[in-house]
């Protein structure tokens, strides 16, 4: 029936990572996907960057459903804060995303918190109020990942997820572009879809590719052989196991998000890898270095990553030698490039070999390139197009892509997160913006540091700290001694600056205190303004000034 859907991405355009997107009809709401990122430098003691999720706290009724692509973690990583903060009443996921999810919600105390549904990619519609939703099978970098078409009172919507059109997947499960093609005879009145690679042209090598680089590469090495990649790239990890067992190495596992991972997979039957092939790391040392495989976590340059404590020899049971060779089978998320670059060098000044995408087939992208958009259009035929899941470039190519194919221009939305587009009798347009910001998590707080306090980390890291101390001889006396100065990170001062920057917090009080202003707040203005000046007038620095005036 004639109606209108409101669709509102809270994160992932205009950017890689934190994609997550609200359908709302009827007074009913559903949600593609989850996701997280993962904090730049300028996020400094950030550990995760999540969607902001007010906009679904402040909804009258719970959100009927939460719908999940696939299990890479800038599609599910969220999904434990928002059960924490919005009342949810399903998810609904393919079965290793759902095998994902249960032990990242089991991990946070959440399990019983919401019901957890099977999807199932091979066909058949769900009812959820006003939304009939089904889900299509798509090739990507992890297993069981799905496109999810709904049938909203505005029209038909296909949210293609993360997809590429491989004809030689590894467990054989090709993209259903049967189905697409029969949906798009039935009609798609809008599209969201990836953008990732829009830019590129030609098409997505298959992850087969990979498994012929191990097979080329490994069996002729003689030390240890190391491959890093996401720890949810299962297909990656079984090609690599399948190598190392036809060649006779063990597999050492090395990551505890890699080895859950692998757990997860081998239980659900998306893995297969013999139990006398696995050893643990503290036996590495029982065999030759040429007979073992070590597969780990850090091919994004992770501080903490096993990857990256095995370069600067901090790992427990993993060390890299000359002889060795590491592949690091994944290409660096935007912002990750500087990591990678510094864990390779350290890994080369160990004396190990280091192959990467640049200059060995040892990576292919999980996401089409323009070719496959293309033929993704061709086969949808869709009469609105709205990018998603890419920074603005990869959205504006994926338009263009669009306007090729015969979309018409007033048909393709070029959105933003916060925008409020308004899907109705299958016309698209952006009607509003509501706030959609980012929620960090910081230690174990979520959503509790705000720009003020990354502004003040930023001034610490540029510009240190002065902390003055500064005693004052009870209510009607002066100034108890020469204060007291700590300085850090701006360069240890030298004799003649401490002298004068104590003289200088010893005249600003001494004045204040003649001219009777004896309020503590007052006092430690004043202090600052004047260290301050005088710091920056010696040294060019403005570092963070911190007075402290207390009364005996």
């Amino acid at each position: 029936m004639p109606g209108t859907t409101r669709i509102i991405p809270l994160g992932g355009l205009g950017e890689v990572g934190k994609n997550m997107t609200v359908f709302e009809a009827d007074g009913e709401v559903v949600v593609v996907d989850a996701g997280l990122a993962f904090p730049r430098d300028e996020h400094l003691g950030v550990d995760l960057i999540l969607p902001d999720f007010s906009y679904l706290t402040d909804l009258e009724r719970p959100v009927r459903a939460i719908l999940l692509t696939h299990g890479h973690e800038d599609h599910v990583g969220a999904l434990p804060y928002v059960l924490r903060q919005a009342r949810v009443q399903e998810v609904w996921a393919t079965k290793l995303t759902l095998g994902l999810v249960k032990s990242k919600l089991d991990e946070h105390g959440l399990l019983r918190s919401v019901e957890l549904r099977e999807a199932d990619p091979e066909g058949g519609q769900v009812e959820l109020g006003p939304f009939r939703v089904e889900f299509i099978r798509v090739a990507h970098s992890i297993p069981d990942a799905v496109a999810i078409v709904l049938e909203t009172p505005g029209g038909r919507i296909l949210h293609t997820g993360d997809y590429k059109l491989d004809h030689t997947p590894v467990d054989g499960l090709r993209t259903d572009v049967g189905r697409l093609a029969e949906l798009g005879t039935r009609g798609v009145d809008l599209l969201l879809g990836d953008s990732t690679n829009a830019e590129r042209p030609g098409m997505t090598g298959s992850e087969r590719l990979v498994g012929e680089a191990f097979r080329q590469i490994i069996p002729v090495l003689t030390g240890r052989v190391l491959v890093a990649s996401f720890a949810s790239n299962v297909h990656r990890m079984q090609q690599a196991i399948d190598v190392a067992v036809d060649v006779g190495r063990k597999v050492c596992v090395v990551g505890r998000s890699m080895r859950k991972n692998i757990n997860i997979a081998r239980n659900l039957g998306y893995i297969d890898v013999p139990d006398e092939a696995l050893i643990r790391p503290n036996e590495l040392d029982d065999y030759a270095p040429g007979d073992v495989l070590i597969l780990c976590t850090g091919s994004q340059g992770e501080p903490l990553s096993a990857l990256v404590r095995i370069a600067y020899g901090d790992h427990p049971a993993v060390k890299v030698e000359a002889g060795d060779t590491v592949i690091i089978s994944a290409k660096p998320v935007p912002g990750n490039e500087l990591r990678v670059h510094d864990a390779i060098n350290q890994l080369a000044r160990c004396g190990a070999e280091v192959l990467h995408e640049e200059i060995a087939p040892v990576h292919v992208s999980g996401h089409g390139k323009a070719e496959e958009l293309r033929t993704m259009l061709g086969l949808v035929r869709p009469k609105s197009v709205m990018p998603v899941h890419g920074e603005f470039r990869m959205l504006a190519a994926h338009a263009r892509l669009a306007r090729e194919g015969g979309v018409p221009e007033d048909r393709i939305v070029l959105a933003e997160n916060g925008s409020v587009v308004e899907l109705a009798d299958g016309v698209p347009r952006i009607v509003d913006r509501i706030e959609a910001g980012v929620t960090f998590v910081d230690g174990l707080g979520v959503g509790d540091v705000h720009d003020v306090a990354l502004r003040d980390r930023r001034h610490l890291s540029e510009d240190g700290v002065l902390i003055i101390v500064a005693t004052l001889a009870g209510s009607n006396g002066g100034v108890a001694g020469q204060p007291e100065l700590i300085a850090r990170g701006f360069g240890e001062p030298g004799e003649e600056l401490v002298v004068e920057m104590r003289e200088e917090a010893h005249r600003v009080l001494a004045e204040l205190l003649e001219d009777d202003v004896t309020e503590i707040k007052l006092l430690q203005e004043h202090l600052h303004d004047g260290l301050g000046q005088l710091v920056y007038d010696r040294t060019g620095r403005r570092p963070m000034i911190l007075p402290v005036v207390v009364e005996v």
